[in-house]
């Protein structure tokens, strides 16, 4: 019998690829030879690893100045950061000798975090809220948060570019624009908006720029974004994060919260953040002593607890899509065990909205003269009336696209003892926390489930942003806590649902909100499509 003789190295190699089986097998030795990415990790992992000695802060914290690199700054070029630390790597350095001298510092040792640029740091990092008015303010003390977070362990990597005076400069604005830094782009669909004010710092946790960001919240400022570009975002009970050191719009909804991509990591972060400060004048104490919130971050089922459904939110049946992620997130709670009340009977009176907005330019112009009289601001522009009139004079530069509308109305306000802001503040935020405080009670519910907005929408410079589907109001104007969590996507574009609970039930929720993210698994990551349309 005449015998075959064996293939040569050369020969094996082509017949392979005759065979169409060597890619497979490549990506196969490639997958089991790979190093898995450090910005996959989650921030909880980050943490372990760095405790166990496994990973360094500073190894850390290079990876992610690498992917900014590669990402923001090149690559799609998604313009999420606005500004870096230069002290990032050196800080991160510092923590590895302090570990290697006493262990880790707290429960953030060595994590990379990075910060809303409306948020001030005393440190080489100047905070503008996006605007060229303020681009060189360097604050002399770290807000209260910061320093929190610096206590925690945390690595304060940058921070991130948002829609310009967290979106309270005009009512024709693109989300994700300022002055300082240009437009943020969605990095699921490059041409599609990030959604605002907190579009960079949603941006740059959905893009793996950084494992946990701070946004700041008024009304929808962390739920949209993050809702859009598919990630987790928790507005907590306003007064329970300090809002000190924080560049301000309205003090009865102002606050800030943790971005993530997952609930366990935006629970860590949330640890962190809460605490009574007395510099907030609105600081409001847990009643029952300082939380916990990682623990409830591990739950895979719902059982006797207890979720209206709220079907009345903004754009309920325009989005047909929208509204089919809603019933399916419904149906999903069912499955995990929750009683759902649905719907539940709560229809907000429109007149509500607009006493918002009444209140809100009340309180931007007290807040924000307030905080430039106590900041190293430059003399003409340490006024909204002085920042209005630098505006006028700088416009080609700070306004090529849009005004300042909302300026010029709030500058005419009153003070905060005006007869017109007291009735506004009666008929809007507090008539909704009073309604939507007898909800809870009388339902006995534990959350409220609702659309947290609709997928993104074309960045549009011209006709401004295009809001289809909202319901942040619920939780914005009452105060109470409000987590959005990733519940499906339309042609790769994420859509999000909302769940808001009673006044400092962010445990509760974290519980809801993970058993849910678990049972659906729907957060995707970024593709950086150029856009859905082709020529």
């Amino acid at each position: 019998m005449r015998r075959e003789p064996s293939l040569r190295p050369a020969t094996l190699l082509g017949a392979l690829l005759l065979l169409g089986l060597l890619p497979g097998l490549l990506l196969v030795r490639t997958a089991a030879a790979r190093t898995p990415d450090v910005t996959e990790l989650t921030a909880t992992t980050l943490a372990e690893k760095i405790r166990a000695g496994e990973l360094s802060a500073a190894a850390v914290t290079a990876a992610y100045l690498e992917r900014i690199a590669a990402i923001d700054s090149a690559g799609p070029t998604l313009n999420a950061i606005v500004e870096l630390n230069p002290e990032a790597e050196a800080n991160a350095a510092a923590l590895d000798r302090y570990f290697q001298a006493h262990g880790s510092k707290g429960p953030l040792h060595g994590i990379p975090v990075i910060l809303k640029a409306n948020v001030d740091t005393a440190d080489r990092m100047p905070t503008h809220a996006g605007s060229l008015a303020l681009a060189d303010h360097v604050a002399a003390v770290d807000a209260h948060l910061v320093t929190r977070l610096r206590n925690a362990g945390a690595v304060i990597l940058g921070k991130t570019n948002l829609s310009e005076w967290a979106n309270f400069r005009s009512n024709e604005s693109s989300s994700g624009w300022s002055s300082v830094g240009g437009q943020t782009r969605n990095p699921h669909v490059l041409d599609r908006n990030p959604c605002g004010s907190s579009s960079g710092s949603a941006v740059a946790v959905a893009a793996r720029l950084a494992p946990l960001a701070v946004g700041t919240e008024t009304d929808g400022s962390i739920i949209c974004p993050s809702a859009i570009n598919g990630i987790v975002g928790i507005k907590p009970t306003v007064g329970t994060v300090s809002r000190h050191g924080i560049i301000p719009i309205s003090h009865t909804q102002d606050t800030a919260g943790p971005m993530a991509r997952s609930v366990s990591d935006a629970a860590l972060l949330l640890e962190v953040l809460v605490d009574a400060d007395p510099a907030d004048p609105g600081a409001r104490r847990f009643p029952d002593g300082p939380p916990t919130f990682t623990g409830a971050a591990t739950g895979t089922r719902l059982d006797g607890v207890r979720i209206g459904v709220f079907r009345n939110y903004f754009g309920a049946g325009e989005l047909a899509a929208v509204d089919a992620i809603v019933e399916r997130s419904v149906e999903q709670l069912g499955r995990l065990g929750a009683e759902l009340v649905d719907p539940v009977a709560l229809t907000p009176d429109p007149g509500m909205f607009d006493a918002e907005y009444q209140v809100m330019l009340f309180e931007f112009k007290a807040g924000l003269n307030a905080y430039l009289a106590d900041h190293p601001v430059p003399e003409d522009r340490d006024t909204l009336a002085e920042l209005i009139v630098w505006n006028r004079d700088h416009a080609d530069t700070v306004m090529p696209l849009f005004g300042q509308g909302v300026f010029l109305e709030a500058v005419d306000k009153g003070g905060l003892d005006d007869p017109d802001y007291l009735a506004a503040l009666q008929n809007g935020p507090l008539r909704m926390r009073a309604a939507l405080a007898a909800i809870f009670a009388e339902q006995d519910l534990d959350a409220l489930l609702t659309a947290a907005g609709s997928f993104a929408w074309k960045t549009d410079w011209l006709a401004g942003d295009r809001f289809m589907v909202g319901s942040s109001s619920l939780a914005a104007m009452s105060g109470f806590p409000s987590i959005t969590v990733p519940a499906g996507n339309v042609r790769g574009l994420p859509v999000g649902v909302a769940f808001v609970g009673p006044p400092f039930s962010e445990a509760g929720l974290i519980q809801i909100a993970r058993s849910f993210e678990h049972a659906t698994d729907a957060r995707l990551e970024p593709r950086f499509v150029p856009t859905l349309e082709t020529p």
